[in-house]
């Protein structure tokens, strides 16, 4: 049995976290960790108490809305977001830390994880946000698509 490096086990982490994801469009999971240890974790649905979209049926598909646009118009929260929220919620510092996240964050998380100090994020699906990318490219962020190493 080959024991997988550490980058492979975090990933392999957020895999996990997605499976809790409520979201009917995309499951995605994330792991804040710094020093090799999990901070928190986050994956995407309703706020705390709030009736989940596979309840309530997902109001962005209702609208017709494309991936991507209009982020607002859903009950859901980002996976990183919440991975944000719950560090705050329970006072974990996450300056310094590194993410590693199914997807690639959309903009409005990519401007979360910078203002959190986080120095590299680690994604494995690619996801067509341009703005998002900028914003990495003119930041600190280390920006790193995961590939599994083949045995």
């Amino acid at each position: 049995m080959e024991r997988p490096d550490w980058h492979e086990y975090f990933m392999e982490m957020a895999k996990l976290v997605a499976k809790r994801a409520t979201c009917l469009r995309r499951r995605v999971g994330a792991v804040l960790v710094k020093d090799r240890k999990v901070l928190a974790t986050g994956y995407n649905g309703a706020p705390k108490d709030i009736t989940h979209c596979e309840v309530t049926g997902c109001l962005r598909t209702e609208l017709d809305i494309p991936s991507g646009e209009r982020h607002e118009i859903c009950r859901g929260v980002h996976a990183e977001q919440n991975l944000v929220a719950q560090a705050a919620f329970h006072g974990v510092k996450t300056e310094g830390s590194t993410v590693y996240c199914t997807n690639q964050p959309c903009i409005i998380c990519t401007k979360i994880l910078i203002n959190a100090g986080v120095n590299k994020i680690y994604y494995e699906n690619a996801y067509a946000d341009e703005f998002a990318e900028k914003l990495l490219n003119d930041s600190n962020v280390e920006f790193i698509q995961y590939e599994k190493k083949k045995s």
